[in-house]
């Protein structure tokens, strides 16, 4: 998989010289707030977990790159959940995106054509997101993209007693009439 494009840019697969950048990005103070405390180490694993999902399935998250400038800006993309909740098993959909980059409309342009790919070339009939209660922007886009909030849950992966322990839960169906792709 090559990647996919969009009006102003570019979903494409990691490279090797994205590692430092995507490092930066994650330790950006109003990026990592509702994270769990990422190094350069634990962003690398991110990365390293992300190609081997692309080598498994031809499909992941994708480096998101500004076309204009080919400056790498984020992520955003498709993962099966490998954990169990509610709402699994299944296919989450997420973005991160540099401060800079934000409030641009950048990651709904980047979530819409990684949905467009999910119910399109997949043919997938449900996508979720999740995030932290407190990262509203976060589920106001997921609500604009029309997703709908479907619970809560306590993130497996997220020591208890942590603030960021609890996450709020959203999911979409395949648009009605939406073929599967032919094989």
């Amino acid at each position: 998989m090559t990647g996919l494009l969009t009006p102003r840019l570019r979903l494409r697969p990691w490279r090797a010289e994205d590692r430092a950048p995507f490092a930066a990005i994650n330790a950006e103070p109003a990026v990592a707030r509702h994270l769990s405390p990422t190094s350069r180490a634990l962003s690398d694993a991110l990365l390293d977990r992300i190609d081997q999902h692309f080598a498994g399935h031809s499909w992941g998250f994708w480096a998101v790159e500004d076309r204009a400038t080919e400056t790498l800006i984020g992520l955003c993309g498709l993962a099966h959940i490998p954990w169990e909740a509610f709402f699994t098993p299944a296919v989450e959909i997420g973005w991160r995106l540099s401060t800079d980059w934000q409030r641009r409309g950048l990651a709904r342009e980047a979530a819409e054509a990684s949905l467009d790919f999910a119910f399109g070339t997949l043919g997938l009939d449900r996508v979720v997101a999740f995030t932290v209660p407190a990262n509203t922007a976060s589920w106001g886009l997921m609500e604009r993209l029309g997703m709908r909030r479907i619970g809560e849950f306590d993130h497996p992966n997220v020591a208890e007693g942590d603030p960021l322990r609890a996450h709020v839960a959203y999911e979409i169906t395949a648009p009605a009439g939406r073929a599967a792709p032919s094989t």
